[in-house]
């Protein structure tokens, strides 16, 4: 049995087995310039959080199998009827009725490209991201929206062409499934786990 704890649905409810909250022992903090004066404790605690993805979980699923999922509003009765919405959308921002999720994967391998990026030497605490990371905006044809992702490899440059990439081998199940290499990248140089 796994030291951490699980959780699966069933009726509706979630169900936890396994412990979730571990204590670690404080630790002293000593002043070195003083004889070693106690000046307080640590006190670490390790915490999981349960996130629930509702209708969010295709897109988040997908990417562990190599496809990008995007919504589109088909109320013939909404000014934005047929507006593709890449961020996922549950809902219509106009309309608020439910989107249709369709499969955006081959759009993206032939369109993305980057409309603006920036580079961040530093990030804060529990980032998984190798530093600097490359923070692009992306943009497809007939998206009416644009996505945050980063790039893997190369240099960023606005108006690059650029191709999604997925962890499809122990994915996450989180955003950092997704990441993008330029057009043309040979797939043998991909970070591990990842695939075209």
């Amino acid at each position: 049995m796994s030291m951490f704890g699980q959780v699966h649905v069933s009726d509706n409810k979630y169900r936890l087995k396994g412990d979730f909250h571990h204590l670690t022992p404080n630790m002293p903090i000593r002043n070195a310039d003083d004889g070693w004066a106690l000046m307080g404790v640590t006190n670490p605690r390790d915490m999981t959080y349960i996130h629930s993805y509702g209708a969010e979980a295709v897109f988040f699923e997908s990417l562990g199998q190599g496809k990008l999922m995007a919504s589109r509003c088909d109320n013939k009765k909404c000014e934005s009827k047929g507006s593709i919405y890449m961020p996922f959308r549950i809902f219509c921002p106009d309309c608020l009725v439910k989107n249709t999720v369709i499969d955006l994967t081959d759009v993206a391998r032939k369109t993305a490209r980057v409309h603006t990026f920036m580079v961040c030497e530093r990030s804060g605490a529990f980032s998984l991201l190798d530093k600097p990371i490359k923070f692009i905006n992306i943009e497809f044809d007939g998206v009416v929206t644009i996505l945050m992702s980063y790039l893997s490899m190369g240099e960023p440059e606005i108006g690059m062409s650029v191709v999604p990439i997925f962890k499809t081998q122990d994915p996450t199940y989180t955003i950092l499934d997704l990441s993008w290499v330029p057009s043309g990248t040979d797939e043998k140089k991909l970070p591990e786990g990842f695939s075209f």
